[in-house]
């Protein structure tokens, strides 16, 4: 059986979650539901559509000026065991996986020790976007992120510690 993803859409060339052009996949479901949500249609598990693994991995290889792909929302760890899957066949394939979460690291932590599969959706991407979006933290000023509850956390250095590492964006010279 082809291993497939329930998405609401994609963006093909983004610069605004995550560094460089990245590909951002949005997953379709959310058990957050926050006030004020840039991505409400994201919410209903029963919206989006089935798309397999082949034609986003297609999809993505296409664009030579994409680096790095973004899982957004919806909630990518509502879909731990197809997104940890999809993000070792894309991190096989050189690209830099991000993801965002409603989850806090704290809270994903906990998950992981009742779902391997959440572990290895933590284990399998390098950088973190935690928390809910808070409309009364709302800032157009952060980078990557909505409200200032929000962290850009580096996961492996956060896995390898056990508790959050904040990431810090490298200067390119």
């Amino acid at each position: 059986m082809e291993q497939s993803v329930r998405i609401a859409g994609v963006i093909r060339e983004s610069i605004v979650d995550g560094p460089g052009i990245r590909f951002v996949i949005f997953c379709q479901g959310c058990v957050h539901n926050c006030p004020g949500c840039h991505n409400p249609q994201t919410h209903d598990f029963e919206g989006g559509s089935d798309c397999s693994f082949q034609k986003i991995l297609e999809a993505v290889e296409q664009d030579p000026l994409v680096k790095g792909v973004t899982f957004s929302g919806g909630e990518p760890f509502c879909q731990a065991k197809a997104m940890s899957a999809l993000a070792r066949s894309l991190l096989e394939r050189g690209y830099d996986v991000w993801t965002y979460s409603g989850y806090t690291f704290e809270e994903l932590m906990e998950m992981a020790k009742e779902d391997p599969d959440v572990k290895r959706l933590l284990e399998s991407c390098s950088v973190l976007i935690d928390g809910r979006y808070l409309q009364e933290q709302k800032s157009m000023d952060l980078p990557y992120r909505g409200s200032k509850n929000q962290r850009i956390i580096d996961l492996a250095a956060s896995m390898e510690k056990g508790e959050p590492v904040l990431w810090r964006e490298r200067e390119i010279n």
